[in-house]
């Protein structure tokens, strides 16, 4: 079938290309890095402050927490379009699911180990263990978008 080699082969550029926008985001020195989640968070929380006028918070913790949750959405991403790499590709559910995690996994080991060569960054056991599970998450949120659209096509031809 060539529409299903055609979504294999572009699940595989997606997963490519946003493996190489992990890269480049890890590549930054620990300035650009923290600039980047600095700002982020900044304006997260002045839109926060704008709907809640009475809240405080901590930037130091804020900017923390922005940075692992973008490890998280990013490796929740990428577990995604692993998996539908692989499934695509005729992998079965579970053992695409199993290499999917995997080549997360590795990655996000990968990512660490390159982090140790870019000045001022650190490579954290921690970061690769929030990675898994937010590939573990995208698996599971993969699952859902396929499950769902099919357990309805089968309820509308009963």
């Amino acid at each position: 079938m060539p529409n299903k080699k055609l979504t294999a082969i572009l699940f595989w550029i997606g997963a490519i290309l946003w493996m190489v926008v992990i890269f480049y985001l890890s590549h930054q020195t620990s300035i650009q890095s923290d600039a980047l989640s600095t700002g982020l968070a900044q304006a997260i929380v002045g839109l926060i402050r704008k709907i809640f006028p009475q809240s405080h918070m901590d930037m130091n913790r804020f900017n923390f927490i922005v940075r692992k949750g973008a490890h998280f959405l990013s490796y929740l991403v990428l577990g995604i379009l692993v998996l539908g790499s692989l499934r695509r590709s005729g992998f079965r559910r579970y053992k695409a699911i199993a290499l999917a995690l995997v080549l997360c996994g590795a990655y996000a080991i990968s990512d660490e180990v390159h982090q140790l060569c870019v000045p001022g960054r650190a490579g954290q056991v921690r970061d690769v263990i929030i990675d898994s599970c937010g590939a573990l998450a995208g698996t599971g949120v993969y699952r859902l978008l396929v499950a769902i659209p099919k357990k309805r096509l089968r309820m509308s031809s009963d």
